[in-house]
């Protein structure tokens, strides 16, 4: 059995692993590669693999850099099944026309700067991801199934967007059976509306993430806090606008909880919300649909804001003229809208319009990866380059890591304590290196935990020494 590392090695996005057996070959993830000047080149480089060849995909969860090039999959000749949760093939079927409307677009807007003199065609089209939507297989939580040949799989709750899973898949070659669990990335435990992730007991081989493997979250209630002063300082004192990027999968979601949530306590004065972005309006109609993977503390809320009681003012906007007439009104309300690392979409313009302007504050709940603008901004830039200006950045800038929907290291440290023994091998992946490293030493801290850090495009082999 061979183990390739063809994304998220000693970088967070671009998710994609290859096990190869003698029976079958697969996928685990095949996302895009977000952030920095390479990105495009390598989301359009050839594939390290024929994609006929490949048996089936098993998907973790439904964000871009875990799913986003699987139309581009398709399109280069993959026939075979993506299996992923009910939740996930759900919000894939808003994600990936999305993001196939994104390429059209871009490809379209190169065209007419290029007047279209070798104007390169979109990395794929609504067309390919309606064909890539009609290869997905739903599979619930915690039912064993048979992908491929030798091969059994499980999907487990891994608490980090709704439906997101841990990977655990049986490999039977020439008699004997090697185990792998790939994490995907796991949710912070003790965190409101999603379940915990699950602990996995037992693996030959283990994958895991390691996106904050050298940082601690803050406490929530002080998260919750310092997000209760920057609305009433910026909305009700100086009279500006909040300004948030946010995923529209998943992060929109939870801040929207915990905005309702404290006003419902009555710790925040009910503010204004606007959440501009079609994308996250579909995936909040979905995360609703999928009531029965939340905690009892989000379905009472649930049940409040299905009442109409007393509630904050929310609004989805739906056409380019309501996100457009956003940007006219100068204070008093909160705009979540997406990219969550502020490289595309809508947010773009509402940071354009609101960055110089001092009385305003952008919150930033997520992590930022390098080389995108997001990380420019939390990392204090003075100033940005946006639709060919220089954009002066005035505005307060608050990075707020408690409402990450990623594990910090204690999490991953406690999650990985619950292996009954440690497995023979393990892969740290999805993390900056300082990230990875740092998690790789403290796992290896653990007595009988053999670690890894790979490099992207490393191939590691069972039994060492077979042939390849």
């Amino acid at each position: 059995m061979k183990l390739s590392f063809l994304g998220a090695a000693r970088e967070v996005t671009g998710s994609c692993f290859l096990v190869e057996t003698a029976d079958t070959r697969f996928l685990v993830d095949c996302g895009m590669v977000q952030g920095g000047r390479e990105a495009p080149a390598r989301n359009r480089a050839a594939f390290a693999f024929d994609p006929a060849s490949i048996d089936f995909v098993l998907l973790s969860h439904a964000h871009i850099d875990h799913s986003g090039l699987l139309p581009r999959l398709t399109r280069a000749g993959f026939k075979g099944p993506i299996y992923a949760t009910g939740a996930t093939v759900d919000l894939l079927g808003v994600m990936l026309p999305d993001s196939a409307h994104i390429q059209e677009s871009d490809a379209r807007r190169e065209a007419g700067r290029s007047r279209g003199k070798n104007a390169p065609a979109p990395l794929y089209t609504l067309q390919d991801a309606r064909e890539c939507l009609g290869q997905a297989r739903s599979v619930d939580y915690d039912r064993e199934f048979a992908p491929g040949a030798g091969a059994r799989c499980r999907f487990r709750d891994a608490g980090h967007i709704l439906g997101s899973a841990i990977v655990e898949v049986s490999v039977t070659e020439h008699g004997r059976t090697t185990k792998l669990v790939f994490s995907g990335d796991l949710g912070q435990p003790g965190r409101p509306i999603l379940r915990d992730p699950t602990p996995i007991e037992e693996a030959d081989v283990l994958v895991v993430e390691s996106t904050y493997g050298n940082r601690l979250h803050q406490d929530l209630s002080a998260t919750e806090d310092e997000m209760i002063g920057i609305v009433e300082r910026t909305l009700f004192e100086r009279g500006g606008n909040v300004i948030m990027p946010a995923f529209a999968v998943g992060r929109t979601q939870q801040v929207l909880y915990h905005l309702h949530r404290l006003a419902y306590e009555g710790r925040l004065r009910h503010p204004m919300v606007f959440v501009d972005s079609p994308m996250a309006t579909e995936a909040t109609r979905i995360t609703r649909k999928h009531m029965e993977l939340f905690d009892e503390q989000a379905r009472d809320l649930a049940r409040w804001h299905a009442r109409g009681e007393n509630l904050p003012y929310l609004h989805f906007t739906e056409s380019v003229e309501e996100s457009m007439a956003l940007n006219r009104i100068r204070s008093g309300v909160i705009i979540i809208s997406a990219s969550g690392m502020c490289d595309a979409g809508r947010i773009r313009h509402h940071l354009r319009h609101n960055l110089p302007r001092r009385e305003c504050s952008v919150l930033i709940p997520g992590f930022q990866a390098q080389g995108t603008l997001g990380r420019r901004l939390v990392e204090g830039a003075k100033q940005v380059r946006m639709f060919g200006e220089d954009i002066p950045v005035r505005a307060e800038i608050h990075s707020v890591d408690g409402l990450s929907a990623h594990a910090d290291r204690a999490a991953l440290l406690r999650w990985a304590g619950a292996f009954r023994k440690p497995p023979a091998r393990t892969f740290v992946v999805h993390g900056e290196p300082l990230a990875a490293q740092a998690l790789a030493d403290a796992l290896r801290e653990m007595p009988g935990w053999q670690v890894t850090v790979p490099v992207h495009g490393q191939t590691e082999q069972w039994p060492e020494g077979a042939p390849s």
